[in-house]
């Protein structure tokens, strides 16, 4: 090739100014800047939506708070048909997070157990059954597992309650004082069946898209398949199986009819988790909102303000997690 040709050859064009902010802005046609205005307004949008969901609950809630004559955080006793009315979250606040923290204690560690045996251990044949009965699993409706919970769960129970009466009673969490099993554990123990399907689903996602060459670069370093597991498998889906687990909270939170069919409610907060009683948000305002007067229903948003603030702080802590960890994430691997 001749070199002279090339020496003469025109520099190449730099794109103008307005071309350039264009092309950082990603709308050179139309059609890119049509999908942008519509993906800029969704995310808008949605802030707009979630704003007035909170502006709606905080105005009602001010208004029933501020004629509470009991202390809204720790008053055990919710009556507001009396005058001057008095109510509180102290217990719905406790069974809330206990029934929750009892399902993720229960649902995460099988859920993630049945995600790596179908990633990595099930055989091609049975992945698929499995797998189908789990979906099959999260698309039962929830009046349907408190219908089971409260005819099949609760009765039999007992042996288990008395198990733990038996050998660890003597802690106080576990005593039990005999009746029908409508717990704080009977209703942990089915949230945990509820929520097990969506942690395992998203975390079987997660550890599907593990790079092959990470696990055959571990295995050629003579690891076991359990070492591939813990130094490859594991750490890079860490982050996914934190985001199955809110997801999963986030249900047991704010699951309303099978807490509702299952529980036997008081508003007393009970050390053992194995006797009767107790109350949820979200089985509290099921119950009581069909009979409240329009203030009773204030107070009833007022204690769904609260499991509001509460989701949106358990999701807040889950992407702080994640983001101190992202260096394990899929993403950057």
């Amino acid at each position: 090739m001749d070199t002279t040709q090339i020496a003469d050859a025109p520099p190449p064009t730099q794109p103008s100014a307005t071309e350039q902010k264009r092309a950082a802005r990603g709308a050179t046609r139309p059609g890119d800047r049509i999908f942008l205005g519509l993906t800029r307004g969704s995310g808008i949008l949605l802030l707009v939506i979630m704003g007035a969901i909170a502006g709606f609950l905080t105005y009602r809630a001010v208004l029933a708070i501020s004629k509470d004559d009991g202390n809204f955080l720790t008053t055990f006793e919710w009556n507001t048909g009396v005058n001057p009315p008095v109510f509180g979250i102290a217990v719905l606040a406790y069974g809330t997070v206990v029934s929750s923290i009892i399902a993720m204690v229960i649902a995460v560690p099988v859920s993630v157990a049945i995600a790596l045996f179908l990633t990595h251990y099930a055989p091609r044949r049975l992945r698929g059954p499995i797998a189908y009965v789990i979906d099959l699993l999260a698309a039962v409706p929830s009046i349907v597992y408190g219908l089971w919970g409260a005819l099949v769960l609760v009765p039999h129970m007992s042996g288990l309650f008395g198990w733990l009466n038996d050998y660890l009673g003597w802690t106080g969490i576990f005593s039990w004082q005999g009746g029908a099993a409508r717990s704080m554990l009977t209703v942990g123990i089915l949230l945990a069946i509820m929520i097990l399907p969506i942690i395992t689903n998203v975390s079987r996602e997660v550890f599907r898209q593990v790079p092959q060459m990470h696990e055959e670069a571990a295995l050629a370093l003579g690891a076991t398949r359990w070492e591939v597991i813990r130094m490859a498998v594991i750490p890079f889906g860490r982050s996914g199986v934190i985001s199955a687990s809110m997801l999963g909270l986030g249900r047991a939170l704010g699951e309303t009819m099978a807490v509702a069919t299952v529980l036997s409610p008081d508003f007393l907060i009970h050390t053992s988790l194995l006797n009767p009683g107790g109350g949820t948000f979200a089985q509290n305002i099921a119950s009581k909102f069909s009979e409240a007067t329009e203030f009773g229903r204030d107070a009833l948003i007022a204690s769904g303000l609260v499991l509001f603030v509460i989701t949106l702080l358990v999701n807040g802590a889950a992407r702080a997690i994640i983001a101190r960890r992202k260096e394990y994430s899929g993403a950057n691997a």
